[in-house]
């Protein structure tokens, strides 16, 4: 543990930027699981509109550097692929 105070600040920062940045990771495999059940059961309107949220929720992951803007586009990308199979 630190003894300097400045890194007893950096500690709890650290620690409370790793919860923040989880739950943020945590949406977006939730939002990725729901959109590629939708696909596996064929129903593509929702598949759709999950599609949707699930961008959003990478755009905002990305724009606070959760994850990298690339591999945002890359996620998006793939399931998108997937998503126009389904038609």
């Amino acid at each position: 543990m630190a003894n300097i105070k400045s890194a007893v600040k950096r500690a709890k920062q650290a620690e409370a930027s790793r919860l923040r940045n989880r739950a943020c990771k945590s949406g977006v495999l939730t939002a990725r699981k729901k959109v590629l059940d939708a696909i596996a059961t064929g129903n593509k309107d929702e598949a759709q509109k999950l599609y949707s949220d699930y961008t959003s929720t990478l755009d905002k992951a990305a724009k606070k550097g959760v994850i990298a803007k690339n591999n945002a586009s890359r996620k998006k990308s793939r399931v998108a692929i997937s998503l126009s199979k389904m038609a």
